[in-house]
């Protein structure tokens, strides 16, 4: 009968501990490189939670106990050295709440799932912060004339955002390599997307699009984007005359 696992190994598998000092050591070394004008960025001290992260943007406010982002980082599974405890503590301050103003001056409307299901989509405000995007909530501060004149001019920054184009046989394939989140931008200008895909050399008399949020946009005809819907990935299929009446979230 083979023995019990010595406790050495069951050491090894186990994921080694992310510590608050090797936190603290990483907040020193990027925080001064990720403050901006607007975010302030800065480790204090609590006397009853130890040190604390404090994010604060505009209206915005994070603070969390170092002790709890050590514990996150270690059931994460990130590795206790200085590259990658910098790497997880850049990505929690790049995943930070997106403030009114930030929406504001740099929103991009993208399409977004609407449920945890993931059977409709709607518009959504996002920022981009590197490769990722991050979406905006409304504050409190922010009433229905901000959320209006933000969303338009995410939605008409959206024409702008870029994106590459590929065609394969009968389906049209947009993406965007740097955020791929962004790759739904492009329908809010249906028309300009359309036309690239003529120009491409595919004509679409009855378009359809294939949406799956960060993942490229297929746009084909009816027929063929029903084929498409059904490989069994979550996504929504939509006729171009849909795309007008889909909600914000």
């Amino acid at each position: 009968m083979p023995g019990r696992p010595s406790s050495g190994l069951l050491s090894r598998l186990r994921p080694a501990p992310v510590a608050v000092d090797d936190v603290r050591a990483a907040a020193d070394a990027v925080l001064p490189g990720l403050a901006t004008g607007r975010l302030r960025a800065a480790v204090l001290a609590d006397p009853a939670r130890g040190p604390v992260l404090v994010l604060a943007e505009d209206e915005r406010r994070v603070r969390v106990a170092l002790h709890d982002l050590a514990e996150d980082m270690t059931d994460a599974g990130v590795a206790p050295t200085g590259d990658g405890v910098a790497a997880a503590l850049t990505a929690f301050v790049a995943a930070r709440p997106v403030s009114d103003a930030a929406a504001a001056g740099g929103g991009v409307a993208v399409l977004d799932w609407t449920c945890p299901a993931r059977t409709a989509v709607g518009w959504r405000v996002v920022v981009r912060r590197g490769d990722r995007t991050v979406a905006w909530t409304p504050s409190d501060l922010a009433d229905a004339a901000v959320v209006t004149r933000t969303r338009t001019a995410a939605t008409a920054r959206a024409a702008g955002a870029g994106g590459v184009l590929r065609v394969e046989g009968p389906v049209a394939l947009w993406s965007h390599p740097g955020a791929p989140m962004l790759a739904s931008a492009a329908l809010a200008a249906p028309e300009q997307l359309l036309g690239r895909i003529a120009e491409a050399g595919l004509r679409l008399p009855e378009p359809h699009v294939v949406v799956t949020p960060l993942r490229p946009l297929a746009c084909a005809s009816a027929a063929v984007s029903a084929r498409l819907g059904e490989t069994g990935e979550a996504c929504v299929r939509l006729p171009w005359s849909a795309l007008p009446e889909l909600r914000w979230l």
